[in-house]
């Protein structure tokens, strides 16, 4: 691959798939090779595919979801932070990471599957959630769909549709460039990159998700909405998930990006950990009738 091409990618990928994982790197060193610890990694076949994962910690299960493009080693943060609190659980999502592709019409209805009989296999009666980007679009899935039992979910940068009414247009527009120039690659049978993976992860930014803002009503369990003021999603489509979510509170993050979670862990964690840890509420201004 010629050098510019190669670096438009990355910077694609690293901009828009929501996986960080140079920042991860950078931020901080990990005692530990998240994603790549052969001490804990296992495979589960799943639905036709293997689905690899790994688990730290003990205590109350709490799933970690990644982003497009990213694997278990952009989640380094939370699970550093997270598994001396809980028994974490995260997975590379189907085709990324060490997890098998085995589909041409990659979904978010597929990886929410996935996630839901990992959850079964792993006998988890009750979890807690949180997904970052696409983790995020599959958490609010997994609790529209109700097959699994699930206390509270934290979502950073989700959205329900790919579209300029819940994304940025300058997003939508380098995603679309990044459909059409993997696109040229396929033509032009290059070899050089895995461009079928990518076409099918461009795919999901392109086209999905397509999530009715009324089926967030099913969702039972507590949800945290979280953003970036600068993020990729809209602030006001996170307003309208949480206005529309039955149990829900909104963090739109001051000073933070898409990214938060890789860039500001400290922050990100802090808050998580305090939703996650404390008492769901939802207070009401109104002193007339009962606020405070």
């Amino acid at each position: 691959m010629k050098k510019s091409i190669k670096v438009l990618l990355l910077l694609l990928i690293s901009s828009i798939f929501g996986m960080a994982n140079a920042q991860v790197q950078m931020n901080f060193k990990f005692d530990t090779p998240y994603g790549k610890n052969t001490a804990v990694g296992k495979f589960a076949e799943i639905n036709g595919a293997k689905i690899y994962y790994e688990e730290y910690g003990k205590g109350e299960p709490l799933l970690l979801i990644h982003g497009n493009g990213g694997s278990i080693e952009s989640m380094g943060n939370q699970i550093d932070y997270f598994k001396s609190k809980y028994r974490v659980i995260v997975a590379d999502n189907r085709g990324q990471g060490k997890s098998e592709l085995k589909t041409d019409s990659l979904t978010y209805v597929q990886i929410t599957k996935d996630t839901e009989e990992l959850v079964n296999k792993l006998k988890l009666d009750s979890i807690s959630i949180i997904g970052w980007s696409d983790g995020g679009i599959v958490g609010l899935q997994m609790g529209i769909s109700g097959k699994s039992k699930i206390k509270k979910i934290v979502t950073m940068g989700a959205n329900l549709r790919p579209d300029s009414t819940a994304v940025n247009s300058w997003a939508i527009k380098d995603v679309q460039n990044m459909k059409k120039m993997v696109a040229s690659k396929i033509k032009e049978k290059d070899t050089s990159e895995n461009w079928n993976l990518l076409k099918q992860l461009a795919g999901l930014l392109v086209d999905q998700p397509n999530i009715a803002t009324k089926d967030l009503s099913k969702i039972k369990a507590k949800v945290l909405i979280m953003a970036g003021d600068k993020d990729i999603i809209k602030n006001e489509h996170s307003v309208e998930i949480f206005e529309n979510t039955p149990k829900a509170q909104l963090c739109i993050m001051p000073g933070e990006t898409h990214f938060a979670p890789a860039s500001s862990p400290e922050v990100f964690n802090a808050l998580a950990n305090k939703f996650l840890s404390e008492p769901f509420k939802r207070p009401n201004s109104d002193l007339s009738k009962g606020g405070k």
